[in-house]
């Protein structure tokens, strides 16, 4: 059967995320896309961090960088700040962008390695870009400097959620989306198929699709309540199964950090998402280590200024459906599935959700290979940050709390106990097939939280060592040469998008 009506069932990031990339369809074919939401339901909203791949979803879509990033009080991502992670008192930055470069085919922290083996005292922190702006506060964008000598900035953004939503909903209804108030009260079901049929809403007014995509948040209103999908709960891997959050003021008058911080408590970790207007913050917790209220303390004690609202509370399982595409519905963002905001791939689960519902539809009808696809390589992609996840609990030396006893002792999944001993061996991380995360990112928790390599890849040991540490020592220095040269990033945003309720 031919899609002609596209329903969107929810707004929010995922909602209007979904309509924004969908709405490009209507430039070719005559279809009808329509989104349902009830501004009586709250949306999570709660200042979002995103990483690399999102800045090409908004590239993709035409839209101006500048534009888009002072409508919604943006600020740019380097890199993420782990606090107390390992030990309480430790700190190290999983930068976006690699480890020098490769070398002889080679990753550069083997030779990094190979070189401090031999009494080089360097950390290789100096040999990633990202991480030195992000200590001493600046930013530029590559274009800025357009030199082929000086290595590429790899960025990303903080968002206002909130803001970031109407923004897209400007796009998508300028483009011919159809916004729709209201609450679905019931969804009915093609006796034979099972597919959806249409939504009503409360008010009786009845919604009929082709396509169904489910953006109603945790409920799952079609993909769970209408279809019982089921669920895989991986809690007993992510215990924390609680948040509260709490946008405050920066009452230092200091500018925003380009990086998001993530600081491990006794049961749990709090995030930083710095704006340009306010910070956004929140507590990540277990309620079987921690009570509400102390975690609310906890949050009130480590903010950098005055709450703006009121603290907003959220419970979760962390886990996936058993589908995302079901029938005729394709669950993204909440109702597909909840890990926690450790990494920020909330959003990016939304980005690469909606890139592969495009590059897999076809207007002539849903196919069952089509929904098999989809369903492996999301399952496949969940999987794998689930592991990275993981990695950050397991790898601790915390003793201090019954949580981090039970994270730093509990059975990992078999993907990841492989990973971490080959890099224990000999510093060997393989990315397969086409996983988010780089060498660059599993090094840097890794050796953040303790794990060292025990040895290095031999081909290493075959370089020339002298051209080696010539060559070594220009890439720290072009690195140290654009840190210097780079303006602050308060700077910065005051003057490529300054935003207006920031000023």
């Amino acid at each position: 059967m031919a899609i002609e009506r596209i329903i969107i069932v929810g707004g929010g990031t995922a909602g209007w995320m979904a309509a924004a990339a969908l709405s490009r369809i209507k430039a070719g074919r005559p279809v009808e896309i329509a989104l349902i939401e009830s501004e009586a339901i709250g949306t999570v909203g709660v200042g979002e961090a995103t990483i690399p791949p999102f800045v090409g979803f908004n590239d993709l879509l035409g839209i101006k960088e500048s534009e888009m990033l002072s409508a919604v009080g943006g600020t740019f991502k380097l890199g993420i700040q782990f606090e107390n992670w390992n030990r309480i008192g430790d700190s190290y930055i999983h930068p976006f962008g690699a480890y020098g470069y490769t070398m002889g085919g080679i990753s550069f922290h083997h030779v990094w390695h190979r070189m401090a083996r031999a009494g080089d005292k360097r950390p290789i922190q100096v040999f990633n870009l990202e991480t030195m702006a992000a200590y001493f506060g600046k930013f530029a964008r590559t274009e800025d400097y357009a030199r082929e000598d000086l290595p590429p900035v790899n960025y990303a953004y903080h968002l206002d959620a909130g803001r970031y939503a109407a923004f897209l909903r400007r796009f998508a209804e300028e483009r011919g989306v159809v916004r729709h108030e209201g609450r679905v009260a019931d969804v009915a079901l093609d006796g034979e198929s099972g597919f959806v049929t249409s939504v009503t809403l409360d008010d009786g007014r009845s919604f009929a699709g082709d396509l169904f995509i489910d953006c109603s948040g945790f409920r799952g209103l079609l993909i769970e309540q209408a279809l019982k999908t089921g669920y895989d709960d991986w809690s007993y891997y992510l215990p924390c199964n609680r948040a509260v959050a709490l946008p405050c003021q920066r009452e230092d008058g200091s500018p925003p950090p380009p990086f998001t911080r993530a600081t491990a408590h006794r049961a749990g970790w709090q995030w930083q998402v710095p704006l340009q207007h306010r910070n956004g913050n929140g507590h990540v917790y277990c309620s079987s280590y921690m009570e509400d209220q102390e975690a609310l303390d906890i949050l009130l004690g480590n903010i950098a200024g005055k709450p703006q609202a009121e603290p907003n509370w959220l419970r979760f399982t962390t886990g996936r459906r058993k589908k995302f595409w079901n029938k005729n519905v394709v669950a993204l963002g909440l109702a597909a599935g909840f890990m926690e905001p450790l990494e920020s791939t909330s959003i990016h689960l939304i980005n690469t959700g909606i890139d592969k519902l495009i590059s897999l539809l076809s207007l002539d009808g849903i196919t069952q290979v089509q929904e098999d696809t989809f369903n492996r390589l999301t399952g496949r992609e969940y999987a794998r940050i689930r592991d990275f996840l993981i990695l950050h609990y397991n790898a601790t030396q915390r003793t201090d709390s019954d949580f981090w006893n039970y994270v730093r002792t509990m059975e990992v999944p078999d993907s990841l106990t492989e990973k971490v001993a080959l890099f224990k061996a000999n510093g060997q991380i393989f990315r397969e097939e086409d996983e988010l995360f780089t060498e660059t990112s599993w090094a840097a928790v890794m050796m953040g939280q303790g794990i060292t390599m025990g040895g290095h890849n031999a081909m290493a040991d075959a370089l020339d060592p002298a051209k080696t540490r010539h060559e070594v020592d220009e890439m720290e220095k072009s690195i140290r040469y654009l840190v210097q040269h780079m303006p602050g990033h308060g700077d910065y945003l005051a003057r490529y998008c300054p935003a207006p309720m920031a000023a």
